[in-house]
């Protein structure tokens, strides 16, 4: 079903937008949407999530995914939605690709001890510091801090949550944010469980004989008619696929049911409607949390993880604790924040931009004093 054109005035565009905090005279040939993702491609933030942990660290594999990889797939997806529903396509790229902008190095492990390490200082959520990032602490323009978004991909990170995370920037007034936003939300979850288990594959962590009786696993093999016989990559990775192809339908067919039996009609309805408007059936989010209930204890919480874990912890509490004593060491930029915002929040935000190689660099030479 192709409704794309009915619900186009449900998108952003630039009449309807809040605009930017700072005016800026319009482009030439780039809508503004376009502008903010591009601003977002060429932050130095961005080009870190390279090194940053999506599952397995940088190096282990080149094969596996990193928080970059994973970004630009959650906005394939999240694009693809959008271009479907006739929604702004450039505000919904631009929101899946600044998403993870603020995660810490070693992915969701490093992201729970530095909230452990910011205990009675405001604690550390990585959807907050992505709005961090791109309102204060990336600083490319000579005129103001930040990089001067657009209202609504700024809501949109706002607003982002998924299964394990819940920003809520109380700054917003808007209960949910647009729909571009909310299919950023449902990219994401639905990017990092199909990717993640692929992933968990290839690590040869998890056997695809583990997981064939899981409903969104046979559905997908069924469709393809492939037996599970000789385990291989090029099976287990067409049945990712599939699945995530039939993940992706299923979000949009219900989008339309939640559009029409929530009477929604304008933005405004969507800001403001009883809950998120894009979302999966009842029966697919259901099985869907099985895939990441799985994920949790055989590929998340297995011991080579702990171990990784372990060292990671090492490594964050020591140079937490260092730079709190001696903040000389860090970079004069992100000494200039500790007047403005407190000495643990300057030293959090620094830690939380650094790749996982630069992190573990950066400890053995605290470490070793080898400045």
């Amino acid at each position: 079903m192709n409704l794309k054109t009915l619900y186009e005035h449900l998108g952003v565009t630039r009449e309807k937008s809040r605009g930017r905090e700072y005016p800026v005279k319009d482009h030439p040939y780039r809508c503004a949407f376009d502008r903010d993702r591009d601003r977002i491609i060429h932050a130095s933030s961005f080009r870190r999530l390279e090194g940053k942990t999506q599952v397995f660290s940088p190096g282990i594999d080149d094969n596996f995914r990193t928080r970059l990889t994973h970004t630009i797939e959650v906005a394939q997806i999240g694009r693809t939605i959008a271009h479907v529903m006739g929604l702004n396509e450039s505000l919904t790229e631009a929101i899946c690709l600044a998403h993870d902008l603020g995660h810490s190095p070693f992915g969701h492990c490093g992201e729970s001890i530095l909230n452990e390490l910011m205990s009675g200082f405001g604690g550390f959520e990585h959807n907050r510091q992505s709005l961090r990032q791109i309102e204060l602490l990336e600083h490319p323009y000579p005129e103001y801090m930040g990089l001067n978004l657009m209202y609504e991909t700024r809501l949109g990170l706002g607003r982002h949550h998924s299964t394990y995370d819940l920003a809520m920037d109380a700054r917003f007034p808007e209960k949910h944010c647009s729909l571009e936003g909310q299919i950023t939300n449902c990219a994401d979850r639905i990017a990092y469980n199909c990717h993640d288990l692929e992933d968990g594959m290839r690590s040869r962590i998890i056997r695809l004989d583990q997981v064939k009786d899981m409903d969104l696993v046979k559905m997908a093999s069924d469709t393809l008619k492939v037996n599970f016989s000789g385990d291989s990559f090029v099976k287990s990775s067409r049945i990712v696929k599939t699945m995530l192809d039939f993940l992706v339908g299923d979000l949009i067919e219900t989008t339309y049911k939640n559009i029409e039996n929530f009477n929604i009609k304008t933005l405004e309805d969507v800001y403001y409607a009883q809950e998120d408007v894009v979302g999966l059936s009842a029966a697919t989010d259901s099985r869907l949390r099985d895939i990441e209930h799985f994920l949790m204890e055989n590929l998340y919480m297995t011991s080579s993880m702990k171990t990784a874990v372990g060292e990671a912890r090492e490594c964050l509490e020591y140079i937490f604790a260092r730079l709190v004593k001696e903040p000389e060491l860090m970079p004069k930029y992100y000494r200039g924040f500790i007047e403005r915002d407190g000495l643990h929040r300057a030293v959090c935000d620094y830690i939380s931009g650094m790749t996982d190689k630069f992190c573990l660099q950066y400890y053995n030479k605290l470490k070793n004093n080898s400045f």
